[in-house]
């Protein structure tokens, strides 16, 4: 399997389902988490030097830190349902609890923080949606945490692509520190599947293709991209979804087009 596929593990004892850190992925930015709680079920968690945003994918739940309670916060049962998230932003230097009120599917994005943010709820009205693209390069895009949004590095937003579409297409990248053109960026996909037995397919390169992978991506896995173009094909008869995280030195997201496909932006 290739090393820029992680793939869940059995659940573990804390509901665990799969992790992702600056460690393990190579780089120095981007962690990312996913737990599995059932109903009752607590998880408890300190930030250190890191910040956090809490996506609640599906099911229902308290989440404490140690200034703010919110309480049964939640809305879709399953991502398919399309409607924005919940979500919970936690500071650095904070904690929270996670009480599954319904069983839970939660994930954990993060990233470099500081103490100039307090924690706060995400509501659904509050998210901006978009529809990105047209024709087959359509997409509906929630933005959960842009960069207009507070905090320190996160940047988080989840992707929903009819089956047959293409998505983060034309391709483009964020892999230079060059800004105004373009800012470094490093970026998961965590990718969901409806119907579950399908797969998508996601090609990471770049323009010397010293990295140049067509990956077949099954449910619940996370696609890393530490560099390069990173394009998402969903076949016919398969919904797909993906939650981004990106998190680098600047928090701003400025991308290169690949200038092979630019063209398709006016075709």
């Amino acid at each position: 399997m290739s090393k820029l596929i992680v793939s869940p593990k059995n659940r573990d004892e804390q509901g665990n389902l799969l992790s992702v850190s600056p460690e393990t992925a190579g780089w120095k930015y981007v962690g990312f988490e996913v737990y599995q709680l059932r109903k009752g079920e607590v998880l408890t968690r300190e930030t250190n030097h890191q910040e956090a945003c809490l996506v609640l994918l599906s099911g229902l739940a308290n989440v404490k830190t140690n200034q703010q309670t919110f309480e049964q916060i939640g809305k879709r049962m399953n991502v398919f349902e399309k409607t924005p998230p919940f979500s919970v932003y936690v500071p650095c230097n904070d904690s929270y609890q996670v009480q599954a009120c319904t069983d839970v599917e939660l994930a954990v994005c993060l990233a470099p923080g500081n103490s100039d943010f307090e924690a706060r709820l995400i509501k659904p009205e509050e998210i901006g949606c978009e529809q990105r693209g047209s024709g087959h390069m359509s997409r509906t895009v929630h933005n959960i945490l842009p960069e207009l949004e507070p905090a320190q590095s996160l940047l988080v937003v989840e992707v929903f692509t009819p089956a047959g579409n293409w998505s983060s297409y034309p391709p483009h990248k964020h892999d230079q520190d060059n800004l105004p053109k373009e800012s470094y960026l490093e970026e998961t996909y965590y990718h969901k599947i409806n119907p579950t037995k399908g797969f998508i397919m996601q090609r990471v390169y770049n323009d010397r293709r010293s990295l140049d992978e067509a990956l077949i991506v099954k449910d619940g896995e996370v696609v890393l991209v530490p560099e390069g173009y990173h394009p998402v094909s969903a076949p016919p008869g398969y919904e797909s979804y993906y939650l981004n995280v990106m998190a680098g030195p600047i928090r701003t997201w400025k991308f290169q087009n690949d200038p092979d496909h630019e063209w398709l932006f006016n075709a």
